[in-house]
């Protein structure tokens, strides 16, 4: 070999070296950055009604119950065989359980961890996509700071998790491009999506098959391909095949009853069709800023492998999603890593222009806007309780930023980027760590205090009717009952006929009713527990 081709050879060897330490060195740093965001004050606040609060008492039942009861197999809800999806969240946090006991913190820490996991899952897969390392950690970064990822992402819900898996699918999809044996990962990874969430897998599929017939055909027709994802479902098919032998054909899917706790968040279940794309504008600044010229950007480079993925994965997903009549604000989550990747391709490729040039007049705007805006509401919240003092900071925190990303970006001084990363992120950090980053907590009563006076009563009693007019599956959890709203009608029904019956009462509805021989086992604020007086 010539002494020059040694040479050369050598050096490629050494670039490839360092190029791998480099990725390591980022992908370690994202992971502390995304744990220390995940994780800071997991368990502070309450579960929150709807899935989070069910997801927990599915997983509890499935801790509590004996060995010998296939209760993680055939999972329950309040007793009753609960179908909704597959319970591979449920698994990883009744282990959660085992070994930390039953709390807030523990009943988050899987999905945290999981979502926490996603963000250098999506720098490997920028690396993968783009071949551009700063398009790789924009989109990573984008990412990690994006309201609705790191607070979906810290729930205990299915969703973190599905962006994990889907991320990590999509990874070896175009590994297995050029290594056939990547689609047993492929398999694999879609099998993680179905078991966690059930037939709504089957979306995220039909994104990776379009992606695939649009850019490389070939693979819909390999061997391989087919072999791991059969191999990747065979655990799906087992546990329907189990539910199926154990419950009858067909059993019951009760999707009834996960509405109407779900309704307790979001009040838009059936919304127009263009619901996501609110949530999309609502949620996603200050990054909303940059879309338009992503969009223009994206379909511009239509026939490369990078746009046709992201213009397949928003586009088809989203088609699907917005065709479904009830609509929630979290199943648009699996959009949000590939609206990342596409805003990460825009801010790299800025890189690369003279900033003698400047940016658009539109940015600045907008980012002096949004200092206004939160400048008004540290304002606002200055004047009001000694409470109010987080919200306070964490706007001022968010208009400092502002503030000075619009300058920077007046002057087209490319360090305006790495304000708006580091003043989003820190913001949020401030957000986590306040009592606020559950919001929702706020708009009805305090549930702890009202399940720890439901649980003095006798263990024996499991159902409690309540004068609230929807269903709080966090209160479910805490009490360890099932508390079933009624109208006034149906209570004065159940008060007559029911030999024992236990009521959970606002005092207006108390006085309402005028019940005869009552009993007041205990009450809490504005709530009474009632019972009929023994005679």
């Amino acid at each position: 070999m010539p002494e020059g081709s040694f040479t050369w050879t050598h050096l490629e060897k050494q670039h490839r070296v360092v190029e791998k330490k480099i990725d390591w060195l980022w992908l370690i740093l994202l992971l502390l950055a995304a744990v220390v965001l995940f994780s800071i004050n997991l368990g502070g606040l309450p579960l929150q009604d709807g899935n989070e609060a069910t997801v927990a008492r599915v997983a509890r039942e499935i801790w509590q119950a004996p060995a010998d009861s296939m209760r993680w197999l055939y999972p329950t809800l309040g007793g009753e065989p609960y179908h909704q999806t597959p319970p591979l969240m449920q698994w990883l946090i009744a282990g959660a359980y085992a070994v930390g006991g039953v709390n807030e913190w523990t009943t988050r820490l899987p999905s945290a961890i999981l979502t926490a996991i996603s963000v250098p899952l999506l720098y490997c897969l920028g690396r993968e996509l783009f071949r551009q390392r700063w398009a790789a950690i924009y989109s990573a970064l984008i990412y990690l700071t994006m309201l609705p990822v790191v607070r979906y992402g810290r729930l205990a819900m299915l969703d973190g998790a599905v962006a994990g898996f889907l991320i990590l699918m999509m990874w070896f999809v175009l590994r297995s491009r050029r290594d056939l044996r990547y689609c047993l990962g492929v398999g694999i990874s879609f099998g993680l999506i179905c078991l966690t969430q059930g037939i709504m897998g089957v979306y995220l599929g039909a994104v990776v098959l379009v992606f695939l017939y649009w850019d490389t055909p070939r693979l819909l027709t390999s061997y391989y391909f087919w072999m791991g994802i059969f191999i990747g479902c065979l655990p799906v098919f087992c546990w329907y095949g189990f539910q199926v032998w154990n419950y009858g054909y067909p059993f019951s899917i009760d999707v009834n009853t996960s509405l109407s706790q779900i309704k307790t968040i979001s009040n838009d279940s059936s919304a127009a069709p263009w619901y996501y794309l609110l949530e999309i504008g609502k949620w996603t600044w200050p990054w909303l800023i940059f879309l338009p010229q992503t969009i223009r950007i994206t379909w511009d480079n239509n026939n490369l492998s990078w746009a046709k993925l992201i213009i397949v994965w928003c586009g088809v997903y989203l088609l699907i999603i917005s065709l479904i009549s009830w609509k929630l604000p979290w199943y648009i989550f699996p959009i949000y890593p590939s609206l990342a990747l596409a805003l990460g391709f825009q801010l790299a490729e800025m890189e690369n222009v003279p900033s003698s040039l400047g940016y658009p007049h539109a940015w600045v705007t907008s980012f002096a806007m949004l200092a206004v805006v939160a400048s008004a509401a540290s304002i606002y919240f200055s004047g009001r309780t000694l409470d109010n003092l987080e919200l306070q900071i964490i706007f001022a925190a968010v208009a400092l930023t502002m503030t000075l990303a619009a300058i920077l970006a007046a002057r087209g001084d490319r360090q305006f980027l790495k304000i708006l990363i580091w003043g989003s992120y820190i913001s949020l950090l401030l957000l986590m760590k306040s009592n606020y980053w559950i919001w929702e907590l706020n708009t009805a009563y305090s549930v702890k205090p009202v399940a720890a006076m439901i649980t003095k009563i006798d263990p024996a009693v499991k159902e409690i009717y309540t004068s609230f007019p929807y269903h709080r599956s966090s209160l479910d959890f805490y009490s360890d009952r099932t508390i079933i709203p009624a109208s006034i009608g149906e209570l004065q029904y159940y008060w007559q006929y029911d030999s024992q019956p236990y009521f959970l009462l606002n005092t207006s509805t108390l006085e309402n009713l005028q019940f005869k021989s009552i009993r007041v086992v205990d009450q809490v604020g504005d709530w009474q527990l009632i019972t009929k007086e023994n005679n």
